[in-house]
């Protein structure tokens, strides 16, 4: 089953190398040249014009378009389906619950990488420009045994300090408060609503949100009780985006979640 949904790939490399040496990252106000072209490939249609209305465009097509667009940009990844999975989850529940993505943002980690790499990014799904990333981000000490090491356990469970894969939800923004090295410290917080289920959806009962935390530095990041923490001046600029509407994305190299999660697996005709 994955190795079927990941032949699209081929698809998005033909594109790139037919348009090869156009930029990958597009204005704010237009789709650059491949994703036109990648569109107008898997649609069926020609593109009349390098804008297009991205409400009128299938599920399918901007997921085609979006790989187009970053594949190229977001290094290193720790598989080949890391932006696939995020992007097919993204437009997947788009398309069936769109009065709750109401914003165009995706904050994305790849957690098959160490937490001393730049794993994080945001992206704007509606202009396919990447808003902010590479950047720290912190996982659940739960997840692994050393701090700097690859997270390498995933849990959902009340009480394991892990790191829960899959698609969430950004809702309400709040006064977040927390405790490191013995002192206490306070930055923004976002609420997370975890809707691969079985994988993620304890997390409001869990406390797992996404915040600023003085423990993710520029250099590394250091261990939280499941929160895909920030640097708090990086939480202050783009949790606020995020909220009320935007979405998260937690990947790993985990099989079993890739070949289960319901989001990950959806249909995105």
């Amino acid at each position: 089953m994955i190795q079927k949904k990941y032949l699209q790939n081929v698809l998005i490399g033909g594109v790139a190398v037919l348009f090869g040496g156009t930029r990958m990252i597009p204005s704010a106000d237009q789709n650059g040249p491949v994703v036109t072209s990648a569109i107008a490939l898997v649609s069926g249609k020609a593109a009349d014009t390098a804008r297009m209305d991205s409400s009128r465009v299938a599920p399918k097509s901007k997921l085609v378009a979006a790989l187009a667009s970053f594949q190229g940009a977001v290094r290193p990844l720790s598989s080949s389906h890391a932006l696939e999975d995020a992007f097919r989850s993204y437009f997947a529940y788009k398309a069936t619950h769109p009065n709750e993505v109401r914003k165009p943002y995706l904050y994305f980690v790849d957690y098959g990488l160490p937490a001393n790499t730049e794993r994080g990014y945001v992206f704007n799904m509606d202009s396919f420009k990447i808003v902010d990333g590479p950047f720290m981000v912190a996982h659940g000490r739960g997840s692994s045994a050393t701090k700097y090491g690859v997270p390498t356990r995933f849990s959902n469970r009340p009480g394991s300090a892990a790191t829960s894969l899959g698609l969430y939800v950004a809702q309400e923004l709040y006064s977040f408060h927390g405790k490191t090295a013995g002192r206490s410290y306070g930055s923004v917080g976002l609420r997370l609503q975890g809707v691969s289920e079985g994988y993620n959806d304890n997390a409001r009962a869990r406390k797992v949100v996404a915040h600023g935390a003085p423990y993710v530095t520029q250099k590394g990041a250091g261990r939280s009780e499941g929160c895909p923490a920030m640097e708090p001046t990086r939480a202050k600029k783009l949790l606020p985006e995020l909220a009320n509407g935007g979405m998260v994305f937690l990947f790993a190299p985990d099989e079993r979640w890739m070949s289960s999660d319901p989001w990950v697996t959806a249909s995105v005709d």
